[in-house]
Parts: C-alpha cells; structure tokens; sequence
C-alpha cells in the first residue's frame, strides 16, 4: 500500500516530506544509506508521520498538500494528530 510519510532530523532540525509505495520502513533504510541528495545530510532520520492510503497517487497528492503549506507549526500539527 501506498503511504505519505513524514521523516525529522535532530541533526539538521529539518522535516523530510515524501511517498512511498513499499513500506515507509524500507523506505527510511533507503534514506539512511549512502546516497546522494538531501536526506544524505544526515543519519539520524525518525518516522514521525505516516499515512496510508488506496492509491499512489492519492499519497503523492498528499505529499505535495503538505509540501505546499511550507508551514513547521501545520506539520508538526499533522504530526501531534497520529
């Protein structure tokens, strides 16, 4: 099943929003690996929000609504909620 999830960083004091439609578990071993991009800053990365739904593209629109609101106290409302 498709999720939304939502990673924080400690280290960085930065929010990670994306989809996934394997598990947000296998997901978060992606992130912690060795790559390259924005979540390769850091190692500490924590699930604090996630969210399933029926399709990918209903995670992905949720992704990006949360993406849009470009707002730290409306995600860490979404995050006090679950």
């Amino acid at each position: 099943m498709p999720f939304t999830y939502i990673l924080h960083s400690h280290k960085l004091n930065k929010f990670y929003i994306g989809h996934t439609s394997p598990s947000v578990e296998e997901r978060l071993k992606k992130h912690l690996s060795n790559h390259k991009g924005f979540s390769a800053q850091a190692k500490d990365w924590r699930i604090v929000y996630s969210r399933e739904f029926e399709s990918k593209s209903k995670a992905y629109a949720h992704e990006r609504e949360i993406k849009n609101w470009k707002s730290r106290d409306k995600i860490n409302e979404i995050i006090s909620q679950k």
